[in-house]
């Protein structure tokens, strides 16, 4: 065999040898118009923001904004599939506002927030449920193997020019608050890849 054949066995062998490079952690951010971002640029909803924030920790990190204004989780299971990607590692789950504007009982909003989570654990997706207006999940959470984040932010200051949705800063103080958690549950993520 000549010396540039051997050489080129060698280059084969030596890359195949080499570990294959991690892909980034996916995270979806599955909610409402809360989610994406109603009445501000896309950059400044909470899931660019969050994704911004992780990168510039040097987390190779994508956060996929999967809201849609006015949803609800009821028709959050019905676009489960469209919404969530195969590979998804983490979910954020940020629905039960627009249930209860429209007459769900507060148990309904809970049980369709709990078959969410239990679709999402099925697949080995971490999940993080966010209850924002005063929805408190902390307790559904623990019970199915997530956490939870209750945020409420006061009025005026953060909120977009309707009063009810945040702007860019309101959702800026609500990335801080889940930096932490998100941290966590990336850190499982890793733990739990071969």
């Amino acid at each position: 065999m000549s010396i540039i054949a051997r050489l080129a066995v060698f280059a084969v062998l030596s890359l195949a040898s080499l570990p294959a490079a991690a892909r980034p952690i996916r995270i979806v951010a599955f909610g409402d118009s809360l989610t994406s971002g109603w009445l501000v640029p896309h950059k400044d909803a909470w899931p660019a923001q969050l994704q911004a924030a992780l990168r510039a920790k040097r987390y190779d990190v994508t956060v996929k904004n999967a809201g849609i204004p006015g949803d609800t989780a009821r028709n959050a299971l019905r676009r489960f599939d469209q919404a969530i990607d195969p590979g998804t590692d983490i979910c954020i789950v940020e629905f039960g506002l627009n249930d209860r504007h429209r007459g769900a009982p507060l148990k309904t909003v809970r049980a369709r927030v709990t078959a969410l989570v239990r679709a999402l654990r099925a697949r080995g997706i971490a999940v993080l449920v966010l209850g924002l207006g005063g929805l408190k999940f902390a307790d559904l959470a623990t019970a199915e193997g997530a956490l939870a984040l209750d945020f409420t932010l006061p009025p005026h200051k953060y909120r977009a020019r309707d009063g009810a949705h945040f702007n860019a800063q309101g959702y800026a103080i609500l990335v801080k608050r889940l930096l932490p958690q998100v941290k966590t549950l990336m850190r499982r993520t890793a733990a739990s890849k071969p």
